[in-house]
């Protein structure tokens, strides 16, 4: 029986060895869907090479609305799930009330930080990556005014939205930035129609680079770009694919990884709990570079943004965390 096939309600199997029983793993993917292109598509994709590698198998769900997520963790915990990772910041404070109840079960949660025994953190820095692409997104415009599009109007997007402006400025201290947010509901997420408007209002306003960072409403941002004939900058998972004549790059999140190795590690008997950050020297962030945008990808910008990396990494070039302040130092 594959994952795929798999009921929820269906109690999970227990191997018993020696008194002890092996858990499979569970998943929750987030409001969106597993097909969003994007963030949950990642952490599916991951969980699926993990089975394919291991011969494993795990429990999975898709959330459908707000209102499932503390039912959703407290049915995984029950079956008999372990560990529970889920998608999201909107996670977090379910998980703060749903994990102390079960103390024996670890949960991951990707994107945001709980502090219980139990759980184990993992976030990203995505203001690193979303720098380089604001650098190429500035060495690429004729018209001196990118955009951004973001999803729901939450401190975790203008994290993405800030580093994309600092690197654009980097490259051009003049540069214009447009940036919109999607929403302000979790519907944010999922609305390609709002996201091409938004994107052709920005290329009437001069914009002549989007970076989207907004779930499966990218897919419409990116879709305008290239009915438009500008270049766009995907997010999260490599969307480069989608439109290869007008994607100049995407700044990949490497969810597919922190799920997949949360598996092997509780698999192993080996996953710690607490925080960890992935980053641009970890290779949790980085920008895509295949033979869907490598006739895009100038010389000049291979080099400025390989610079710019190993500077951020040494610590030579500090990138502002929007979270940290609630504030951006550049105007956009």
């Amino acid at each position: 029986m594959t994952s795929m096939s798999k009921i929820l309600g269906a109690a999970a199997t227990l191997a018993l060895s020696a008194g002890a029983a092996l858990a499979e793993p569970g998943l929750i993917i987030d409001l969106g869907g597993k097909f969003d292109k994007s963030f949950n598509e990642s952490a599916y994709t991951g969980a699926q090479r993990w089975v394919e590698e291991t011969g494993g198998d795990y429990v999975e769900t898709e959330l459908q609305s707000e209102a499932q997520r503390e039912q959703t963790m407290r049915r995984m915990a029950e079956r008999g799930a372990n560990p529970v990772v889920v998608l999201g910041f909107a996670n977090a404070s379910t998980l703060e009330k749903v994990a102390p109840d079960y103390p024996d079960t670890n949960f991951v949660i990707i994107d945001e930080q709980v502090d219980q025994p139990n759980v184990k953190s993992i976030k990203f820095a995505e203001h690193e990556g979303s720098y380089l692409a604001g650098m190429m997104a500035a060495i690429a415009s004729e018209t001196g005014t990118v955009s951004f599009v973001g999803g729901m109007d939450v401190p975790l997007i203008r994290k993405f939205a800030c580093g994309y402006a600092q690197g654009a400025k980097a490259v051009n201290e003049d540069i214009e930035v447009i940036q919109n947010m999607t929403g302000t509901t979790p519907a944010a997420w999922n609305d390609p129609v709002k996201g091409g408007e938004l994107t052709r209002s920005q290329i009437s306003q001069g914009s002549d680079v989007v970076y989207a960072a907004a779930g499966g409403t990218g897919v419409g941002v990116l879709q305008a770009a290239a009915d438009e004939g500008i270049y766009a900058i995907g997010v999260d998972s490599n969307q480069n694919y989608m439109h290869p004549e007008t994607m100049l790059t995407s700044m990949v999140k490497r969810v597919d990884n922190a799920v997949y190795d949360a598996f092997e590690a509780a698999e192993a008997g080996t996953l710690e709990t607490g925080l960890e950050v992935l980053d641009l020297e970890s290779e949790g962030v980085a920008l895509a570079m295949d033979e869907n945008n490598e006739d895009l990808v100038t010389e000049e910008m291979r080099t400025a943004i390989d610079e710019a990396k190993q500077q951020i990494i040494a610590g030579e070039i500090e990138v502002h965390d929007y979270t940290e302040t609630d504030s951006c130092p550049v105007e956009m």
